[in-house]
């Protein structure tokens, strides 16, 4: 793919993601900032993860108010008519009895890479008490450069940043995706991530895949296809449960500020050590962070360098 980075590619899914090895520390993910406030803990021991960015240390991984769906909520009519059939019911019906075998963030049918020359710039909205702050100043950055991203909001964020959400949903540099309502890992039997216990069953797993969909089908359309869970983790059960629901589960390639806590120079350096095909996973809730100056210094070197960026398609 050729030429200048500043044009919006669309990067084709690959039907069979690969599997990387990236080694995360306790912060990072853990609620996309060290404030965020996590579920209790319970004693299961914590996965491993993907490979580590360089350039800091090994981080462990409206106007019309609209009511945001609480995590029990059920998808609308409208929202479910969007997919090929399958509604929260049929897919509790159809994988209730199976047992997940694997967990964690690369699990086949995660999306980490993209086909294609184009980096993917991925930015999280968490929510909660601590996790519910707006970095204007790097999603400033991204405009001045007219570079695009796509941004996971959380329902928690959106019910907090309404008006920019809507704001956000109407401005074409930016596509949206949905980061959950409650940012917990997907687990059909409360798995944990980082200290953070996951959803304790699959209906509670497929809550939290759709309990953003009413209000992403009245701003931008159409419920979001694309889905990152709180922590990014999931069990393959959850996985498969939402792509009966017409999902992708995104993850991530390269951790560009390890859940908010990189100082801008290392921000710097594990963004631009993105590669073609790459998807780059920061927070864009944690003004406080080194994200703004790190993407400020890193987004001129990769678009003199001829790095493409592109929104999921």
């Amino acid at each position: 793919m050729q030429g200048s980075g500043r044009e919006v590619w669309e990067a084709r899914l690959p039907e069979m993601t690969r599997r990387t090895a990236v080694v995360l520390g306790v912060l990072a993910l853990a609620g996309c900032s060290p404030l965020s406030d996590p579920a209790p803990a319970d004693p299961s021991p914590s996965p491993s993860a993907p490979r580590p960015t360089s350039g800091g240390p090994t981080p462990t991984p409206t106007s019309t108010p609209v009511a945001v769906p609480a995590p029990t909520t059920a998808a609308t009519s409208a929202a479910e008519s969007q997919f090929a059939g399958a509604t929260q019911a049929s897919v509790i019906e159809a994988l209730d009895d199976r047992a997940p075998q694997q967990w964690g963030l690369n699990l086949p049918g995660h999306l980490v890479r993209v086909d294609g020359e184009a980096v993917v710039l991925t930015l999280d909205a968490c929510g909660g008490p601590n996790g519910s702050g707006v970095d204007v100043a790097l999603l400033d950055v991204l405009r001045q450069l007219d570079v695009p991203a796509m941004l996971f909001l959380n329902a928690r964020w959106i019910d907090v940043n309404r008006s920019l959400a809507e704001d956000l949903a109407a401005e074409p540099l930016f596509a949206l995706a949905s980061h959950g309502s409650r940012h917990l890992p997907l687990s059909v039997s409360g798995q944990s991530a980082y200290g953070i216990r996951g959803t304790a069953s699959l209906a509670e797993a497929v809550d939290e895949i759709v309990a953003a969909d009413a209000w992403f089908l009245e701003h931008t359309g159409a419920p979001s296809v694309l889905m990152r869970p709180g922590t990014a983790f999931t069990d393959d059960v959850a996985v498969e449960a939402a792509r009966m629901l017409g999902r992708s589960i995104v993850g991530f390639s390269v951790n560009g500020d390890a859940g908010a806590t990189f100082s801008a120079d290392q921000v710097a350096a594990a963004l631009g050590s993105a590669a073609p095909g790459d998807i780059v996973i920061a927070h864009m809730n944690q003004p406080g962070g080194g994200a703004a100056e790190g993407f400020r210094q890193a987004l001129p070197v990769l678009l003199d360098r001829g790095v493409a960026f592109a929104h999921l398609s």
